[in-house]
């Protein structure tokens, strides 16, 4: 029982960081594949669910970007209530994990897999510096989407596997190959392009920029601080993200009343509108299931795949955008999306060969030097 819980941890803690490493041990992977190769399922079966876990992944992801941006963003909601919006995101996942909790305790063994869930005031203090960067990462992501559109949003906020690169050299001293750092340079300059179209069109948002690389940052500092954070939930993903996500709330109360939300909240004429809170409760849950869906797509895939995966996304939500709010595009701007997502398929390439090479190749002495450049 303790080895599957340190398994879907695993799998679950590489679907938060967005890596291609792999976090077990190569006698582990054998061991794992001589328990499932017995009893491998036929491939129709596995294509079938391989299908529908990657289509489920798509659906809920670009749903819940469309949906935020209609709570952010929309002229018929006008609704300027951003951090409302993300507090009350939090709050729907802080339910959903403690009824999960208690569905499983309620629930023969097996039927509902989800740990016990308790507050334990320690614990919280210890996930404490974590949650300040999700409420970053969150609060970001979220004033991005409200401030540029949902096609540019993938270009706005591309900058992650840059400030992984970089904040990997700078905390962890982790030297990067020359063909990933091309990569990267692939990626800045759809970044800059990206903008310069943006503003040729006249719908360029500074504010939209700026809160789009905080985001960047944020979700690679917030990879980081999972690893570290971690142990102190016993590894389980669920735990850190019932932690992370009271935290949150709590201390988002005080953001609140300083930025007058409270106000525009009294103010907003659709506060008693059932539809609206069902909008809200459902953009929370859809929060909630993309980390499960993440989590299903690289166990019945890889962390590759996962990463191709979300590269392809990003371009069917891109062109669907485009056609959803009829939208006319330039030739360099839909070059500067091109080079964003091919920078970025070309990065998770390179890192899944490296991965490969290393896995195949003995440990280098101690006295050899890593050839990589900064």
């Amino acid at each position: 029982m303790n080895r599957v819980q340190l398994k879907r941890s695993a799998i679950l803690k590489m679907a938060l960081s967005g890596s291609s490493e792999p976090l077990l041990q190569p006698e582990e992977e054998e061991e794992e594949e001589q328990e499932e190769g017995s009893k491998e399922p036929p491939f129709l079966f596995r294509a079938v669910r391989i299908a529908t876990v990657v289509s489920l992944y798509w659906f809920i992801s670009i749903t819940m970007v469309f949906l935020n941006k209609y709570l952010l963003g929309s002229p018929s909601l006008r609704l300027d209530a951003p951090l409302f919006v993300t507090f009350y995101q939090c709050l729907v996942t802080v339910l959903t994990c403690k009824g999960l909790s208690l569905l499983a305790s309620c629930c023969p063994s097996g039927y509902v897999d989800f740990p016990s869930i308790r507050l334990d005031l320690k614990v919280s203090r210890s996930v404490l510096p974590l949650s300040v960067v999700f409420i970053g990462m969150i609060t970001f992501n979220n004033l991005c989407l409200k401030y540029v559109g949902v096609a540019f949003y993938n270009v706005g906020r591309s900058l992650t596997t840059v400030f992984n690169v970089l904040l990997s050299y700078l905390l962890l001293k982790q030297t990067t190959s020359l063909y990933a750092l091309l990569a990267c340079g692939v990626i800045i300059g759809g970044f800059w392009l990206g903008i310069d179209q943006e503003g040729a069109e006249g719908t360029l948002s500074w504010a939209g920029i700026i809160f789009g690389i905080l985001a960047s940052l944020c979700v690679s500092l917030n990879a980081i601080y999972t690893k570290k954070v971690l142990p102190a939930v016993d590894g389980s993903i669920w735990r850190l993200t019932f932690y992370n996500n009271i935290n949150a709330c709590v201390l988002f109360l005080p953001l609140l009343l300083l930025s007058n939300e409270c106000s525009t909240l009294y103010h907003f004429d659709k506060l008693g509108n059932v539809n609206f809170w069902g909008m809200m409760t459902l953009s929370g849950l859809f929060g909630f299931a993309i980390g499960y869906v993440t989590g299903l797509q690289i166990k019945f895939t890889s962390p590759l795949t996962h990463n191709v995966s979300g590269t392809a996304k990003a371009c069917a939500q891109t062109v669907l955008a485009v056609c959803y709010y009829e939208e006319t595009k330039s030739f360099l701007w839909w070059t500067s999306n091109m080079m964003v997502l091919g920078g970025s398929f070309a990065y998770t390439w390179v890192k899944g060969l490296e991965m490969k090479k290393v896995q195949m190749e003995p440990p280098p002495k101690a006295n050899e030097k890593n050839d990589a450049g900064v």
